[in-house]
């Protein structure tokens, strides 16, 4: 992976902790947040790529509409499903569990599919990375203030859960990136596009959700900015030719950024597992950028 590869993911991974911490405060508004950032994304992206649109056009075809609906109901189902994992479990359990789980599915998936082959170098890196979050996961308070009823094994299944969702989507993106050729930004808004579409039905028609959103507005356009930047900064390492088996793993430096805003914002205990954890996440993504 190169240098500029790496920042790109590194970038990717520091606003990605940062909006997951700004979901965890919503998280009991469940749906209609999704729905409200989902939408406001829309809407704070249009401009560009409505620029793209009319300077450089887009190709179409029936692979391209199957990618983006496919990655659309993806990531919905992903958003819905980390959304109610931080409503009935800690940020500390759910979000380890699927940032961990999530690229050592997505790396098999690269593996059987695009037939990616990591350097051992790259492979160690992984491990290490993979091994890390581990840590991280097994320090995690077993009742955690905000959710002392809720056992860890809740956010453990909602983690796996999500991990899955996240494996898919990366392997159905960088095949839209790499073989399909789409643009990130644009993969990146019609799918969301699709969300949007696949999810209004189901929330306008409880009309108990624009009091649901009350207080919580300028949280959704702070998701809705700064999720897909996240997300379209890895797709753009994806199509300068960075692998999928080093890009997922690389990303989870966001753990070491989640674990020190938990303890800082959230005021949640850092053990000496979750320290050590850090340190192979660290050593993990440099070895990761060196291969």
């Amino acid at each position: 992976m190169s240098a500029g590869s790496l920042a790109l993911v590194v970038l990717a991974a520091l606003i990605h902790a940062t909006w997951n911490l700004i979901a965890k405060r919503a998280a009991n508004v469940g749906a209609p947040f999704v729905f409200a950032n989902t939408l406001l994304s829309a809407v704070l992206y249009a401009p560009w790529v409505g620029w793209i649109l009319w300077h450089e056009g887009m190709a179409w075809s029936w692979a391209i509409a199957a990618c983006l609906l496919l990655t659309g109901g993806l990531h919905l189902a992903y958003s819905l499903c980390l959304q109610k994992g931080y409503r009935v479990a800690d940020l500390s359990v759910v979000y380890p569990v699927a940032r961990g789980s999530g690229p050592a599915l997505s790396s098999l998936g690269a593996l059987l599919l695009l037939h990616e082959v990591p350097s051992l170098q790259g492979l160690g890196g992984l491990a290490l990375v993979v091994g890390g979050i581990g840590l991280i996961a097994a320090g995690a308070p077993k009742k955690a203030p905000s959710t002392a009823h809720a056992p860890v094994a809740t956010g453990v299944r909602w983690g796996l859960a999500t991990g899955a969702l996240i494996a898919c989507y990366t392997v159905v993106d960088a095949w839209g990136v790499k073989v399909l050729a789409l643009a990130p930004v644009l993969l990146d808004w019609f799918a969301n596009a699709a969300r949007v579409g696949m999810i209004t039905p189901w929330v306008v028609r409880d009309r108990q959700w624009l009091r649901a959103m009350r207080g919580h507005w300028l949280l959704a356009a702070a998701v809705g900015a700064l999720a897909p930047m996240s997300y379209i900064l890895v797709l753009s390492a994806y199509r300068a030719g960075a692998p999928v088996t080093l890009v997922a793993p690389a990303r989870e430096l966001s753990m070491m950024v989640a674990a020190v805003l938990g303890v800082l914002v959230l005021r949640e205990p850092a053990g000496p597992a979750r320290i050590a954890g850090c340190v192979l996440l660290t050593v993990g993504v440099v070895l990761l950028g060196l291969s």
